[in-house]
């Protein structure tokens, strides 16, 4: 007899958080039978950290922080510099190009020498194909030079662009899958190299067909594509956005390029999210927090007990992760472990009893 168990999975599939998860342990209960990844909305942004000029506060990030590392789910660092005005600390909007100079290399040493190594990722430039703040006051050269100075600082974490309405739409003339494309090929002139591709996937109406192709091109490129902040439009009752969103979930998952999904569901102590939210304030499932955990089931090979052949050999169709496996034989029995990664061959693995 031969027992397999996936114990965990290797595909990140997370969510937003935000300070309303520390000290909720209902909440931080529900979060962690569910996911093994996720990004803080808004707590790591300049304006939460620098408020005020030379007035740094990482309190909340930390204590964020805290929770994220005793549960081991991986998390991504959001963002270092978002490029629209509206969201950039107030005080930073009046500087002077030297100043904004200088505030920006303090910006990037404070933050990224506090938590290195602690995030898999950085969007270093959040909406560049959208807002070009900092390049209108340093010059266009400006967000290359943010990478350069990320990548030293942190040199183990993954450095993405991260922006809107690329796979969401078509309409969109600053965010085409053909403009994200030349940011990036202007990034490596300057000798700059975004490691991953940052798709925010905020959808009304999924258009699947145009979301495939658009992977599809990214992919050519042979980075690490992540849809970054998934949700579903306000403007549909909860019923149709988690059909909407499971849509989009399978669309993504079932992409070979797509090495991760998170969702833009930070639940708020008001019981608002910005736009879909997975639960209510009593962590009582939505119908999209039905449509996730339905897919989490589903995406995972659970156990599956069986016999093997004659000449002792038993296979399976796994998803990517950790696996125990168990053989009894003759009154003895062995236990092991082994992982199933990326592969074009199957995966052999030999356990003796």
């Amino acid at each position: 007899m031969v027992r397999v168990e996936q114990v965990a999975k290797d595909f990140p599939f997370g969510s937003a958080i935000n300070n309303y998860i520390i000290g909720n342990l209902p909440y931080q209960k529900w979060f962690v039978e569910r996911f093994n990844a996720a990004v803080f909305e808004n707590e790591l942004k300049w304006a939460a950290t620098e408020p005020k000029q030379g007035v740094l506060n990482y309190t909340l990030a930390d204590q964020m922080l805290d929770f994220v590392r005793a549960n081991q789910i991986v998390a991504r660092g959001h963002n270092i510099f978002w490029e629209d005005p509206k969201y950039i600390p107030s005080w930073v909007l009046n500087l002077t190009s030297s100043e904004l100079e200088l505030a920006v290399k303090q910006r990037i040493a404070s933050l990224m020498t506090r938590y290195k190594n602690e995030f898999v990722h950085w969007d270093v430039s959040n909406e560049f194909l959208h807002f070009n703040f900092y390049e209108d006051k340093l010059g266009e050269n400006a967000t290359y030079e943010f990478f350069k100075a990320a990548h030293e600082a942190d040199p183990l974490a993954t450095l993405f662009m991260n922006d809107f309405n690329v796979v969401e739409s078509c309409r969109d003339v600053n965010s085409t899958v053909d403009s994200y494309i030349s940011k990036m090929r202007d990034l490596r002139r300057f000798g700059v190299y975004m490691d991953g591709i940052g798709l925010e996937s905020h959808f009304g109406v999924p258009n699947l067909p145009l979301m495939r192709a658009i992977l599809d091109k990214f992919a050519t490129l042979e980075l690490p594509i992540w849809l970054t902040e998934v949700d579903i439009s306000d403007n549909f009752d909860h019923n149709q956005q988690a059909a909407y969103l499971e849509d989009v979930l399978r669309e993504g998952f079932s992409h070979p390029s797509v090495n991760g999904i998170m969702l833009w569901s930070a639940l708020k102590k008001n019981g608002k999210c910005y736009q879909m939210c997975l639960t209510d304030t009593n962590f009582n499932n939505l119908p999209a927090g039905d449509t996730v955990d339905k897919l989490l089931k589903e995406w995972q090979t659970g156990v599956i007990k069986s016999q093997t052949d004659e000449h002792g050999a038993f296979s399976f169709y796994g998803y990517l992760g950790e696996y125990a496996v168990t053989a009894s034989f003759g009154g003895k029995t062995t236990s092991s472990t082994f992982s199933v990664s990326r592969s074009d061959e199957t995966r052999h693995y030999s356990i003796q009893i």
